[in-house]
C-alpha cells in the first residue's frame, strides 16, 4: 500500500468531485476550484492523498479560521477533513493529518478542529481524540454563536464542537 500526501492540484477538482459523486456525496468541482483560489492565495493548504495512484481524500488547513476563537487567537484550523468510504480505517485519515499539523508546525504550536456532535461523526470524533484533540471550552457552535443552555436548534451539520492540540516540537524561528 502506497500512500502519497500531495497539494491540491489544478486536476485534482474534477477527479475529487466525481470520486465523491460515485459514493453519493454531493460534492462539486467549484468547492475544489475555491479551495485551489483560496491556496494561490495562500488562504489555506489542501493536501490530496493518493492510495496506489488514486484519490483517497483531502484535508485543508485554514490559516485564518471563521470560528471566531481560533481567528482571535491566530490558530489555524484542520477544516473539510474527507475520507472516501472504501479508504477509511486504512492510516489514510492518519497520513493526512500528520501532513497537515506538521504544516502548523511551520507557524504556530497549536492546531485547532471543529468536529460534529451527532453519530455520523463519531469515527472523527474518536480520531481526534486519540491525537491529542481536547474541547476549546466554550461549549457547542452553530452558525455564528455559542449554544446557550434552553436554546433549540437543528442539529446538522453547522452544529460543531471545537477542538486543539498543543503540538510537540516547535521549530525554531
Amino acid at each position: 500500500m502506497s500512500v502519497h500526501i500531495r497539494i491540491l492540484n489544478e486536476s485534482d477538482p474534477v477527479i475529487i468531485s466525481k470520486a465523491f459523486q460515485e459514493q453519493g456525496w454531493g460534492r462539486f468541482a467549484e468547492q475544489y476550484l475555491h479551495y485551489l483560489a483560496e491556496q494561490q492565495n495562500g488562504e489555506r493548504v489542501t493536501l490530496v492523498a493518493e492510495l496506489n495512484g488514486e484519490f483517497a481524500g483531502y484535508v485543508n488547513v485554514l490559516w485564518y479560521s471563521n470560528y471566531p476563537s481560533f481567528r482571535e487567537q491566530g490558530i489555524p484550523e484542520i477544516n473539510d477533513f474527507n475520507v472516501l468510504m472504501k479508504y477509511q480505517r486504512q492510516g489514510i485519515g492518519s497520513r493526512l493529518m500528520d501532513r497537515a499539523e506538521e504544516i502548523i508546525l511551520e507557524r504556530t504550536d497549536v492546531a485547532g478542529i471543529g468536529v460534529g456532535v451527532f453519530s455520523d461523526y463519531g469515527k472523527a470524533q474518536i480520531l481526534y481524540a486519540h491525537r491529542g484533540y481536547i474541547p476549546d471550552g466554550h461549549g457547542v457552535h452553530r452558525h455564528d454563536h455559542y449554544i446557550q443552555p434552553g436554546e433549540e436548534t437543528i442539529m446538522d451539520d453547522d452544529v460543531v464542537l471545537y477542538l486543539t492540540k498543543k503540538l510537540k516540537g516547535m521549530q525554531e524561528v
